[in-house]
């Protein structure tokens, strides 16, 4: 009889070492929830800043480049030179002076006037911001759930601590894909997002994409075509602008949100 009253204290004792431990992870895991919600809010603070300022930047180079601020070609006016005024309208192309611009800024420019940008072009000249020593391409938005976040330019898992990253693609080929970790303040509400919903992404510079919910998938962490947002199974030969994706519950599945980008 003691013997079996010694093996239920043990039983009893184990039962509550095992509910103690899952209570400490659930608040372990409350906690850094909370902290990565505070990491990104600041972030997204400074980021939309940095923002403002840019496309404040960008909209005067273009116009003294000869652009519009919206990336459309205006008639070019030529520097004040001393030559003749043959030479001066010479030395400004009819589509601007590309002497502003960088690299990301020039692909910008392509991609508002519709011209479709290289691989290279797309996924190299993102602009980006870096802060506190990471680099970032832009703030996604989804009114609906109340999400203001900063995407980081390349994920791994100590970055996604902080904040969504980008997970390949790029916005400038409509093949973006973003990830972040199942935070109460960072996707884990994405699970329940309505279809149709409005999905923005700002990027560094000001330009402002707007997407609409279209698809949720329940995805396995083994199936990387469907994770990147392209159907190459043959299912429904489906391809995204946009993916959002995240850990389900119990993190053996993922849960990805596919939208598509409305006209501009």
């Amino acid at each position: 009889m003691n013997q079996h009253k010694r093996a239920g204290f043990l039983w009893i004792a184990l039962g509550i070492l095992l509910l103690v431990g899952a209570g400490g992870l659930s608040l372990y895991n409350v906690m850094d929830g909370m902290r990565a919600a505070r990491a990104s809010q600041q972030i997204a603070e400074v980021l939309a800043e940095r923002i403002t300022m840019n496309a404040g930047t960008l909209s005067g180079k273009w116009q003294q480049g000869g652009l519009a601020a919206n990336g459309t070609s205006e008639p070019a006016k030529a520097p004040a030179s001393s030559g003749s005024s043959a030479e001066s309208a010479e030395s400004v192309p009819a589509s601007g002076d590309r002497r502003y611009l960088t690299a990301s800024e020039e692909a910008m420019l392509k991609y508002r006037n519709g011209i479709t940008l290289t691989t290279a072009e797309a996924y190299e000249e993102m602009p980006t911001e870096i802060i506190d020593g990471e680099s970032y391409i832009g703030m996604l938005e989804i009114p609906s759930l109340d999400l203001i976040l900063p995407v980081m330019e390349n994920w791994d898992y100590e970055r996604l601590k902080v904040s969504p990253c980008r997970y390949s693609g790029s916005y400038f080929s409509n093949d973006l894909v973003i990830c972040a970790h199942n935070y109460a303040r960072h996707f884990s509400p994405i699970k329940w997002i309505n279809l149709g919903e409005d999905v923005y992404f700002t990027n560094v510079d000001g330009l402002r994409l707007h997407y609409k919910t279209s698809n949720i998938e329940t995805v396995q962490p083994t199936q990387v075509d469907l994770m990147i947002g392209k159907d190459t199974a043959g299912s429904s030969g489906e391809e995204w602008d946009l993916t959002l994706f995240t850990c389900n519950t119990g993190g053996q599945t993922r849960c990805a949100v596919r939208c598509i980008m409305e006209q501009q």
